[in-house]
């Protein structure tokens, strides 16, 4: 009986009954198995885009256990990165950001599973300027969203003048990927072009944006035609009925 067995108890062993006659031995071999277990993996790393990372996974076990590495981050089905205890990622881009997670498994117990995560810094882009049109005298907001890591900062221009908060009437409000200024009671003088400039330590871009002048009846113009296109839809079936009602009269009484 052999009590808390480790690596060390593996190997040949012989059982010897010794008779008057003939001894007899018998022989059989010991093999340890040994849970997978990760023994050393990198940590949590941020990058620029374009650089190269290697992730280090180490897993000890008997029989010696697979290494697989996964990248959690993506489809379903689509993650499987390598099977090897060394990741390798050169000219590393930002959709390869988020978790990894390396599998050690051989089958004896179930895997041993651990996660690493990487951040993939790049400069902001911006994915959604519109140009907005408004009443004098109206509520006008013009928005504009940027993807950045970092998260971009965010500033605002009227041709060279920088805009702020409080002032001309102005509010600006920065809320994550997304910049909005607003004005509370749009003049001829605000109408014109903006610019929207997102910025982080890796670079920055700008887009133009556009407030334009509509005027009051023509915003009233969009819902005013449906009106009237069905109520000219409802005369002319009213007519029509009419006209059929006419005719039945007219051939009853002939």
């Amino acid at each position: 009986m052999i009590q808390n067995v480790d690596v060390y108890d593996e190997g040949p062993y012989t059982c010897s009954v010794q008779t008057d006659n003939h001894p007899k031995t018998s022989r059989v071999h010991l093999i340890v198995q040994v849970p997978p277990q990760i023994m050393n993996i990198s940590s949590d790393i941020t990058v620029n885009e374009g650089s190269s990372v290697t992730l280090l996974c180490l897993a000890i076990g008997r029989p010696e256990p697979t290494v697989t590495w996964r990248h959690l981050s993506v489809k379903e089905g689509q993650g499987f990165v390598s099977e090897d205890e060394y990741l390798e990622i050169s000219d590393i881009k930002r959709d390869q950001s988020g978790e990894y997670e390396c599998s050690a498994l051989n089958d004896v117990a179930a895997p041993d599973v651990r996660k690493v995560k990487i951040t993939v810094n790049y400069p902001p882009y911006i994915s959604k300027a519109k140009n907005t049109g408004v009443s004098v005298g109206q509520k006008g907001i013009l928005s504009c969203e940027a993807s950045a890591v970092p998260t971009a900062e965010f500033q605002w221009f009227k041709e060279d003048t920088r805009l702020a908060t409080g002032l001309d009437g102005v509010r600006i409000e920065n809320k994550g990927r997304i910049s909005t200024l607003t004005f509370f009671n749009v003049s001829e003088k605000d109408y014109g072009n903006y610019t929207c400039v997102a910025t982080n330590k890796l670079g920055n871009t700008n887009a133009s944006i556009t407030l334009y002048e509509i005027s009051p009846s023509s915003a009233v113009a969009g819902p005013g035609a449906v009106i009237d296109g069905v109520n000219s839809a409802s005369r002319a079936l009213a007519c029509l009925w009419l006209s059929g009602t006419l005719f039945v009269h007219f051939f009853i009484k002939f």
